[in-house]
């Protein structure tokens, strides 16, 4: 948005993540650059893929790792050219590196676009289309995945100037201009989920208090806080913050849950859950398979190595059997290049030594994960 307003938006408490200091950077260097490698971060792939469609003024090619180029992307380029872009794949078709030229006509001001693939196509063509001349009406195909996402960038916007209207499974947007204004970056509810893990696998009256998140939240993930409660976490605002204490044991051997809001929560609660013995019958985990990994395959084979087992028994539901949970020595988690599986495991630490490979996968959302793990008190080895 700030680049769609030629920086009318001034952004403060931006992260250290690796996926959003690369997106400054190509955004910073687009007038030189013709070759942008978003390297691993799908939301910039996504939301690069929109904005270079409407606003690059030379042909530019949009690439990233070899994992990227295995992520399909076709939904989004098919509803670009709809429009009017001229993008077009310099390998597969479907998939990353994308050839992009520049937008000669909007030939459309309507696109349709289903809502369970991912929330990061909708953001991304609802982010241009105040810049289009014609605007855009987007109709959102049910069932729609993720939708605190949607909800979060349409907020973000109307912070910013935008003005829209909903009707059902449309959101009409006419051509505007971003307004001048600052925003402030909320803290990460999705980081803040590890640490809800951690207190729940913590001796009672055990506490940690995380700075900048608000009870009043555009984020999805913020119902962790209610989620943990199963987990005996106990949590309550205060100043700039929320303070964590582990309250009691009491907890249920099994919840049914649905994850369709808020999927980056599964690698942080199934481990949790699992170290706890508690089983779960799940949903809405069907975005997973095309993330930074297949996240349902990286989740069964990590499970298992404790004896836990992630089953599919019907299309759309999932069902954990922590009834065998147990901790062996040696037990090393693999991250398949996810920053999530690394996170979402080592609180099982709590429990036992364990070994997780490629821990710098946590750079591309949380750079100082492990030192932050240290000055709780556990110990790290690097070999």
């Amino acid at each position: 948005m700030n680049a769609l307003s030629d920086g009318k938006i001034k952004i403060g408490n931006l992260s250290t993540a690796r996926d959003t200091q690369t997106l400054i950077s190509l955004l910073k260097n687009e007038v030189e650059q013709s070759t942008f490698d978003v390297l691993d971060a799908g939301t910039a792939m996504r939301f690069l893929t929109a904005y270079f469609a409407v606003a690059t003024k030379k042909e530019i090619l949009l690439t990233g790792t070899d994992r990227m180029q295995k992520r399909p992307i076709g939904i989004l380029v098919n509803a670009l050219n709809s429009i009017g872009a001229e993008i077009a794949y310099e390998k597969e078709v479907g998939y990353p590196p994308l050839r992009i030229k520049p937008l000669q006509m909007q030939i459309s001001s309507k696109i349709s676009i289903p809502g369970n693939i991912s929330s990061q196509y909708i953001s991304a063509l609802l982010m241009i289309a105040p810049t289009l001349p014609k605007g855009l009406a987007i109709t959102i195909e049910p069932p729609v995945f993720s939708k605190p996402y949607i909800d979060m960038t349409l907020g973000l916007m109307k912070l910013s100037g935008i003005q829209y209207t909903q009707q059902e499974d449309v959101v009409s947007i006419t051509s505007q201009s971003y307004q001048e204004c600052l925003q402030n970056v909320e803290s990460d509810w999705s980081a803040a989920s590890y640490w809800f893990s951690i207190i729940a696998l913590s001796p009672i009256g055990k506490r940690v208090f995380l700075k900048g998140l608000k009870a009043e939240s555009f984020q999805g993930d913020q119902v962790i806080k209610d989620m943990a409660k199963n987990l005996g976490v106990h949590f309550h605002f205060e100043n700039n913050g929320i303070l964590l204490e582990k309250e009691n044991s009491i907890q249920k051997s099994y919840l049914k849950l649905d994850f369709k809001k808020c999927p980056d929560l599964a690698q942080t609660f199934l481990p949790c859950a699992a170290s706890m013995k508690i089983s779960l019958e799940i949903s809405g985990l069907e975005s997973l398979r095309i993330k930074e990994t297949d996240r349902i395959k990286a989740l069964q084979n990590e499970l298992s190595k404790f004896n836990c087992q992630l089953t599919e028994p019907e299309q759309g539901l999932w069902k954990l059997d922590s009834s065998n949970f147990r901790v062996q020595s040696g037990i090393e988690i693999e991250t398949y290049e996810d920053h999530r599986m690394a996170m979402g495991f080592a609180p099982l630490a709590m429990k036992q030594n364990i070994r997780i490979n490629e821990i710098n996968v946590v750079n591309k959302s949380y750079p100082s994960f492990w030192e932050d793990l240290k000055l709780f008190g556990f110990e790290l080895i690097k070999q």
